[in-house]
């Protein structure tokens, strides 16, 4: 009973430590970005409030000409270092966007892939492949029978037909058929290391 407790608190453990892990990541943009604008919101403010000091003639105590130029770059090495990490900030969103378009396609591929597959193991017609296919998608019957130029009577007759070749009750069960089929289909996560 003892070692259950003690392994059940050490995968809560590692849980936790995943979990912070995947929090890091996913807040280490917003965070680079956040600096970057910190950075570059120092640099400007002091290098705009000279110049308007200048032009509206408020004069501050005068600094040491080697300190204005240590603090001018300073400010200058700032804003370069903005532009580098704004720099960065856009090639990481760029290739996060290039991998989340990737696996989008993969996901549509799969779904496509699998609603023709099943289609064809419930030997739907054609008419019924598009009926099914504007139900899955959300359509009411109006909408797919002013879609196909026929009858609303004739869609309800083939939505039934399909959901009884399905074997489903309905277009939420049809549904959750695919939703199913492509989560058993989805390569299981990698284990972490305990």
């Amino acid at each position: 009973m003892a070692t259950r407790t003690l392994m059940a608190a050490a995968g809560r453990e590692t849980t936790t430590v995943a979990m912070a892990d995947g929090a890091w990541r996913r807040w280490r943009g917003p965070i680079l970005v956040l600096v970057i604008l910190v950075v570059q919101a120092a640099c400007a403010l002091f290098f705009v409030s000279d110049i308007l000091f200048s032009v509206l003639g408020i004069y501050a105590r005068p600094i040491a000409w080697r300190t204005r130029e240590m603090l001018e770059l300073g400010a200058a090495l700032g804003l370069v270092l903005g532009l580098l990490l704004g720099a960065i900030a856009f090639w990481r969103l760029a290739r996060d966007h290039r991998r989340t378009r990737a696996r989008l396609d993969r996901a549509s591929s799969a779904f496509v892939d699998l609603m023709e597959q099943r289609f064809g193991e419930w030997g739907l017609t054609t008419s019924e492949r598009d009926v099914a296919l504007f139900a899955i998608k959300g359509l009411s019957t109006a909408e797919i029978a002013g879609l196909r130029g026929v009858a609303e009577g004739t869609i309800k007759a083939q939505t039934n037909a399909i959901y009884r070749k399905a074997g489903v009750n309905g277009r939420p069960q049809l549904l959750s058929l695919f939703i199913e089929d492509l989560m058993e289909a989805r390569p299981p996560a990698p284990r972490q290391p305990e």
